[in-house]
């Protein structure tokens, strides 16, 4: 059940809402702005959040609380205070083995085992049957937020959760379920226990949510069919490689940042905070700006639970250089079990590399502003096509067309008329006005002013128009 569905929208969440609504001092907290919370409350989300993850299937409801709960046994035994040192150490190793386990089972199987049957295969040996699962929804997101936990705890950032219910809620949560953003334990802990209900927070989250529902279904999907025509074509001039590449650059901007907008305003809407996700990353100067303004969520849980542990800059500057690259290709793929993920990750750890000795500038620091935001965007869309190719046959064939090598047939006539219609122009043009410009979805949300309310519901009206005019398109993110 998308956030972009009539169910969703109309049956969903309007449920929900009335049922935390009516329980026993909600009115009252939402009335006077009080900080009423009672484990009722977390209960509903939490129901709330299974019923959401059921919905794709309900078996993906399984590993959420098997790992929910062996990160909340873990917890509370690091958490202990008898616990010795070392009871400490291999509890949290347990809890890391037994989550990446889960982890790896579920999203790297099969990738794994079919890259192993090419290497039997060159060895003149049979192969092994491939064994196929299905990927529950969330989990690379759940499963990082449970461990953090355990390692926070560990490390005595945070206290073990007062009960399974408020780590399950936590991990669970629907607006986050799907694709984030990834949070803390320590961020939302407090707001577990007590949270403040209000009128002006709720209006903004609802203005918020609309917002991240019309990046998706009036920028996201339009543009999106641009990147798949011209990734799907056999052959492409030059200049169509790049307006596809462009596409997929806007589409899975405005999509991912439309869902965080979406999840961070159902989070107020409920009396939650939760992180911006994204700082507008198109206007990044340096590769090590991009990785500051965008997916902010992960690229902080891997700097603190990944880089640092590993040295990050503190053991030499070819040790910094290796970490920076290992990080970013694991980063990659966590993304998913594909050797263009790892492709991908690897090119932005080449470039973070390579502007660590110029004090984290780009190569083209001396170039003006204007000059070094496009020249970070032409490496970050080349790195998309990494990003959005099936496999590296087909990425080294794109990036072949957009350096003028492809031989483009009669299709490449109809190809045009596609990406250079009236519509598609339009939606480009307006992602571009939309992504580089400071201003966001967030600043504009903070306060709702009657104006920005009338703004907001006509947004809504046409989102919706063509949320019902158009075939249904899944979340990019959902499947990572």
């Amino acid at each position: 059940m998308a956030f972009t569905t009539h169910i969703f929208l109309f049956y969903f969440l309007p449920a929900v809402l009335l049922l935390y609504g009516a329980l026993p001092g909600a009115a009252r907290a939402m009335r006077l702005g009080e900080p009423a919370v009672t484990r009722a409350r977390n209960a509903t989300l939490l129901l709330a959040s299974l019923i959401l993850c059921a919905s794709w299937n309900p078996w993906f409801v399984l590993p959420l609380l098997l790992v929910t709960a062996v990160n909340y046994a873990c917890g509370r035994l690091v958490g202990r205070p008898g616990a010795s040192r070392r009871q400490r150490f291999w509890t949290v190793a347990a809890a890391v083995a037994l989550s990446l386990g889960a982890l790896g089972f579920f999203k790297y199987a099969a990738f794994f085992q079919t890259n192993a049957n090419h290497v039997l295969a060159a060895l003149g040996a049979g192969g092994m049957r491939v064994l196929q699962v299905a990927l529950p929804i969330g989990i690379s997101f759940y499963t990082f937020q449970a461990l953090a936990y355990t390692v926070d705890v560990y490390r005595g950032a945070v206290a073990p959760a007062r009960s399974f219910l408020d780590l399950a809620c936590y991990a669970a949560l629907f607006p986050r379920l799907v694709a984030g953003p990834i949070m803390r334990y320590g961020a939302v802990a407090g707001q577990l226990v007590r949270r403040s209900h209000t009128w002006e927070q709720f209006a903004s989250g609802a203005a918020l949510f609309v917002l991240g529902l019309a990046k998706k279904v009036l920028l996201a999907d339009p543009v999106g069919r641009s990147a798949d025509a011209a990734f799907g074509a056999q052959e492409l001039a030059a200049l169509d490689a790049w307006f596809g590449a462009a596409a997929y650059a806007f589409q899975i901007y405005f999509d991912f940042s439309g869902y965080s907008d979406m999840a961070v305003g159902l989070g107020r809407l409920f009396g939650l905070e939760f992180m911006k996700n994204f700082d507008s990353p198109y206007l990044a100067e340096s590769i090590t700006d991009f990785w500051r303004r965008w997916h902010i969520s992960l690229s902080t849980f891997l700097r603190d639970y990944l880089y640092i542990p590993l040295g990050g800059n503190r053991k030499g500057v070819w040790r910094t250089y290796v970490n920076l690259v290992v990080v970013m290709l694991l980063g990659g793929l966590w993304h998913g079990a594909n050797w263009t993920f790892v492709a991908w990750g690897a090119f932005h750890g080449a470039l973070l590399a390579a502007e660590r000795p110029l004090g984290k500038q780009g190569l083209y620091r001396r170039l003006p502003r204007p000059l070094r935001v496009g020249a970070t965007f032409v490496l970050v869309l080349l790195a998309w096509v990494l990003f959005r190719s099936a496999n590296l046959q087909e990425a080294a064939h794109y990036l072949g067309a957009m350096l003028g090598q492809g031989r483009p047939d009669a299709g490449a006539l109809l190809l045009g008329a596609q990406l250079y219609a009236p519509s598609s122009l339009l939606a480009m043009a307006a992602c571009a006005a939309l992504a580089f410009v400071p201003l966001q979805a967030h600043q504009w949300a903070d306060s709702i002013t009657w104006p920005k309310a009338a703004a907001a519901g006509a947004a809504f009206v046409v989102s919706l128009l063509a949320m019902f005019s158009q075939s249904f398109t899944p979340f990019l993110y959902a499947r990572f």
